[in-house]
């Protein structure tokens, strides 16, 4: 099985070597991962529902869009790349909103997060999203806020940061 290659990264985020990425997740090494936050037109989120094939937090409810940096990419061609592979869209604007640091809550990532617009539709790949539903802004502060266990505690964090930043 094909492993991805990511970049080893210190407490500042600067890369200081490289593994595959079970090995990455097996030690708790720092890495890095982007995370897509789509809206559309009505301001309601775009949710995807993580495959059951997943490793990690299979079935549960998560970004947009997200994936780990792979070694010699930067934040923002990952989340281009991770809109494509798995939404099957591409984008005029990619606006990057914030950086969560590597925590034990985050997966040990250092996580950019963006916002971008689009309507839809979308080509879901089966392998990464089971399926995808748009949701208001309200309804996720709710969930948020209730610690819903459905949504993946990296999104909650995501959500709680989005919210201090965006006063909607």
């Amino acid at each position: 099985m094909h492993q991805e290659l990511l970049s080893i990264v210190d407490e500042n985020d600067c890369v200081i070597g490289s593994a595959a990425r079970n090995i990455i997740h097996r030690d708790g090494l720092l890495h890095r991962a982007v995370h897509i936050l789509v809206f559309n037109d009505s301001n309601l989120l775009f949710l995807q529902k993580r495959s059951l094939m997943k490793d990690i937090n299979p079935g549960l409810w998560d970004s947009s869009a997200a994936g780990h940096v792979d070694v010699g990419e930067h934040y923002d061609a990952c989340a281009l790349r991770e809109l494509d592979e798995e939404l099957g869209i591409q984008v005029n604007r990619l606006n990057p909103l914030f950086k969560l640091p590597a925590a034990t809550d985050t997966g040990m990532e250092f996580i950019q997060v963006y916002r971008c617009e689009h309507n839809g539709p979308f080509s879901l790949a089966a392998e990464e999203v089971e399926e995808g539903r748009w949701v208001d802004t309200k309804e996720i502060g709710t969930r948020v806020s209730a610690d819903d266990p459905k949504l993946t505690e990296t999104f909650k964090s995501i959500w709680r940061r989005y919210k201090i930043l965006n006063k909607d």
